[in-house]
């Protein structure tokens, strides 16, 4: 039974969602100094750029790399090299002011976003089914909680201390993490057969990185560029040639027959959707409230009030985690998708005639963190309720990499948007009214579409009934949740077990 691991599972949820979140801040560390960067690494606006860029490309090559090698080789152990690495990158940069060598720790950094999706999988392989439902929200949350909080936090350090403080800082927490998951986290005994899909891997990073480098560069390459153009031609064959390798192998990296599923499919591309709907207030807000007063529409506030005036988005994101369990528990992770994705849909349009004031904001912030913080919540408990137990580190890795194409998609539109309904202030050019509404009109739009691509989700009726089901050809595999039964306890539904895994008689 999960749960029953020889050191227990007290502190587990709280350790697990505290290792989120420090690699959560990862991804916004450096926003507060953003526009200081090319100063202080000596280099151009567009060279600096690329230590934001290195940071994600990283992270969303790791996440469903790290989540198969956790399944294979053991979660917790590949927890543990991730925060590993991360701290490794934090000190990198923490002792440089070369652009190349930044550009290198940061890449370490993203790294450990793989984290998420094996944290997740420890939840589903240790915790009890009452608690798995609140736990898993919690986790899937914290990429939210963790990229809000480090707004204030870091615009506070960087505006009384020297910047590197900032690498200093996630190194320690970086260290505090990997601490407690030692002396808390159990390792769990359930592995994935086969090996690790090595050219797999390969592909998929070469995929990932010619697709993602032109949507977060476009800009400034320009879109019709002979580069930017290139690379898309380059992932668009890439990830080709890796499909079909992947449907050959034995062992692959990323299971695409159970991909294809259809709840897999369309829990994945709704996945994107918010990633766009999520990471457009975090590029809205907090640009809002720096422009000065004299732009007319700009709040004139400082960098530390701005990030706390936008904290609540995180904050909310968190506290929604006990009220998905309840939902879920009800009415399934369906629901709680439609209803995260609603009350997204309601905060953007309200957002558009709410910002002239800075008590404004933080209701925006409130409302999106508090749908953003049930559609994400819904999202690993869908993923689960369709894949094989030993596949959940990869499944959930390559879910929270839908979620990372997402938000690079928010930030290549909206960043271009903004550029281009900018306003000249004296010499320079800053983001108009227009812009920031347009950029909103485009997170709400994503945000129905993924609306529609959830509706076709298949329902799920919950029951109280509960169905122990365990893997007839690994000894000692935890048990699967079967069909309602999952539904109930952990919002999911029609759990699918291996090949030689016979189907429960209750339907979803």
């Amino acid at each position: 039974m999960p749960g029953t691991g020889g050191r227990g599972i007290r502190g587990v949820v709280p350790v697990l969602a505290f290792a989120g979140i420090t690699v959560a801040v990862m991804q916004t560390l450096l926003v507060p100094v953003i526009k200081d960067l090319p100063v202080l690494l000596s280099t151009s606006p567009a060279n600096a750029t690329w230590v934001m860029t290195a940071t994600l490309l990283a992270g969303a090559v790791s996440t469903p790399i790290m989540g198969r090698l956790g399944d294979l080789y053991g979660k917790r152990r590949m927890l543990l090299a991730s925060l590993a690495v991360m701290v490794v990158g934090s000190l990198i940069c923490g002792f440089t002011d070369d652009l190349v060598t930044m550009i290198v720790g940061r890449a370490l950094q993203g790294f450990a976003m793989g984290a998420i999706p094996l944290g997740i999988g420890i939840m589903r392989d240790e915790l009890p089914r009452e608690r798995l439902g609140s736990a898993m929200a919690l986790m899937s949350s914290s990429i939210g909680v963790g990229g809000g909080l480090a707004l204030p936090a870091a615009a506070l350090v960087a505006e009384h201390t020297d910047w590197h403080t900032l690498f200093f800082a996630s190194a320690g927490l970086g260290l505090l993490s990997m601490l407690l998951t030692v002396l808390v986290v159990p390792e769990s005994s359930l592995r994935a057969k086969g090996g690790f899909d090595l050219v797999g891997a390969l592909g998929l990073s070469a995929g990932l990185v010619s697709l993602l480098l032109p949507i977060t560069k476009g800009g400034d390459w320009g879109w019709g560029s002979p580069t930017t153009l290139g690379l898309f031609g380059v992932a668009v064959a890439v990830l080709l040639t890796w499909g079909v390798w992947e449907l050959r192998s034995s062992a692959p990296l990323v299971d695409l027959r159970t991909t294809a599923r259809r709840e897999v499919l369309l829990t994945n591309l709704a996945s994107i959707m918010v990633g766009v709907a999520f990471y457009a207030v975090s590029l809205v807000l907090p640009q809002l409230l720096q422009l000065p007063d004299s732009t007319g529409y700009g709040l004139g506030r400082s960098m530390v009030v701005a990030g706390l005036c936008v904290a609540p988005l995180g904050l909310t994101m968190m506290f929604v985690a006990p009220l998905y369990a309840r939902i879920s528990a009800r009415r399934g992770p369906k629901a709680t998708l439609l209803l995260g994705m609603l009350i997204i849909a309601i905060g953007y349009g309200a957002g558009l005639g709410l910002m002239s004031a800075a008590w404004q904001t933080v209701v925006i912030s409130v409302v999106l963190g508090a749908g953003i913080g049930l559609a994400y919540s819904s999202l690993p408990a869908l993923i689960i309720g369709a894949v094989d137990p030993s596949e959940t580190g990869a499944a959930n890795g390559l879910n929270t990499l839908m979620r990372s194409i997402g938000t690079s998609v928010s930030s290549a539109v909206i960043g271009m948007v903004l550029a281009h309904t900018a306003v000249p202030m004296g010499d320079v050019l800053v983001p108009s009214m227009n812009g920031f509404r347009i950029s909103f009109l485009i997170a709400t739009g994503a945000v129905l579409a993924g609306l529609v691509l959830a509706a076709f989700l298949p329902s799920q009726k919950t029951s109280g009934r509960l169905t122990l089901r365990a893997r007839s050809d690994e000894p000692g595999a935890v048990p699967a949740l079967d069909g309602e039964a999952a539904a109930f306890d952990a919002g999911a539904a029609d759990v699918r077990g291996s090949q030689t895994a016979t189907r429960g008689a209750a339907g979803g």
